[in-house]
């Protein structure tokens, strides 16, 4: 899913990729990488918008408190931070975020590093979507506020229920009142017109999905332009239980398969790139916890709804994401990434790269 063609790299951003491969030993080619941990940078060259990982943990990230045995706590390759995705226009220096997470701090001074955008260093981003009120999606703004950043009417989108949540409940509201955060509630598609060469229109369109909703709506994210589409849903109850919702608001009718229809599916045919909630890698975590009372669709369950239509094509388009600390793909050499890489797919990396 590397677009590449002959446009020059950030002069920065290349010499860095040079200097680590050239540690490692390895050769730099027009469509690399090169580890900065467990996740990686992936080049993507001629890429006027580009969609950047910044992490792919559960919300609390890892290691987690409590879990002084995490080998991440003194291997930080083993570290992941909390799921977000970065939107970055190049040629107009714009940086938009998805989600605000407990890592922001680390996630910004990434996106300074690597994709610093013009005069964007020490925060620079012209938006903030958030997808609910559970703390690995919103916690972050808390680095916004007096106490820390102390920005300036940085614009946050929040569906009805969670701006008034963050309205209506402190620290937040004091965010509100000091206009360190400005508030857009997306009861419609929110549509940037950024004058992008080639790319046209870019529309960030919201759809409900079903999820433990007790402080506010839980929506995913339609990220489009002319040229591509990108499918975020780093937090689902199941894939059966959003039917309803999903047919509404796309007009599309769920493919069927062998074990019903799939709303999944039918959302993954009008998309190039599908970032899918993978918390469980199956119901075998949890030590004396009953784990049907803790929904998520199953990484196995995912692969299997996936497989049964028998369209590779499908499956390339999967990067998944929002991985718990108890999740044995955190382990590339665990039997499960084995097997899930043997079926086709893969797990998000942080700085991989999509072009838009």
């Amino acid at each position: 899913m590397c677009r590449c063609s002959n446009m020059k790299w950030n002069e920065a951003l290349k010499h860095r990729l040079m200097t680590m491969c050239a540690a490692a030993g390895l050769a730099l080619a027009s469509c690399g990488k090169a580890e900065t941990s467990k996740e990686s940078v992936i080049s993507s060259e001629n890429c006027p918008v580009e969609l950047v990982v910044l992490g792919i943990g559960q919300d609390a990230g890892a290691p987690q408190i409590g879990n002084p045995n995490d080998p991440a706590w003194t291997d930080p390759s083993k570290k992941l931070w909390a799921t977000s995705l970065a939107l970055i226009d190049h040629e107009n220096g714009k940086r938009y975020l998805f989600e605000a997470t407990p890592d922001i701090r680390e996630q910004i001074q990434y996106l300074d590093e690597y994709f610093p955008g013009e005069n964007k260093k020490g925060l620079g981003i012209d938006g903030i979507f958030l997808t609910h009120a559970h703390i690995g999606h919103y916690a972050g703004l808390m680095f916004l506020g007096r106490e820390s950043a102390g920005t300036s009417g940085v614009p946050v989108y929040a569906m009805p229920r969670m701006k008034g949540f963050l309205e209506n409940n402190g620290p937040w509201s004091q965010m509100v009142e000091l206009g360190n955060i400005k508030l857009n509630s997306y009861r419609d598609p929110i549509t940037f017109n950024l004058p992008i060469e080639l790319s046209g229109e870019i529309i960030i369109t919201p759809f409900l999905v079903p999820h433990r909703d007790e402080y506010s709506e839980t929506v995913g994210f339609l990220i489009s332009n002319s040229n591509s589409k990108a499918l975020f849903i780093p937090d689902i109850d199941g894939w059966q239980e959003w039917q309803s919702v999903i047919g509404a608001s796309f007009q599309i009718l769920p493919r069927k398969t062998a074990t019903g229809f799939s709303s999944l599916l039918a959302m993954m045919d009008k998309v190039d790139y599908a970032f899918l909630d993978a918390t469980f890698y199956d119901d075998n975590e949890l030590s004396g916890r009953d784990m049907s009372q803790i929904p998520h669709p199953r990484v196995t369950e995912s692969m299997d709804i996936i497989d049964a239509v028998g369209d590779d094509s499908l499956k390339d388009k999967v990067r998944f994401i929002h991985i718990n600390h108890t999740n044995p793909l955190r382990d590339h050499g665990s039997e499960a990434y084995k097997a899930m890489t043997k079926r086709g797919y893969k797990v998000a990396k942080r700085g991989e790269r999509f072009c838009l």
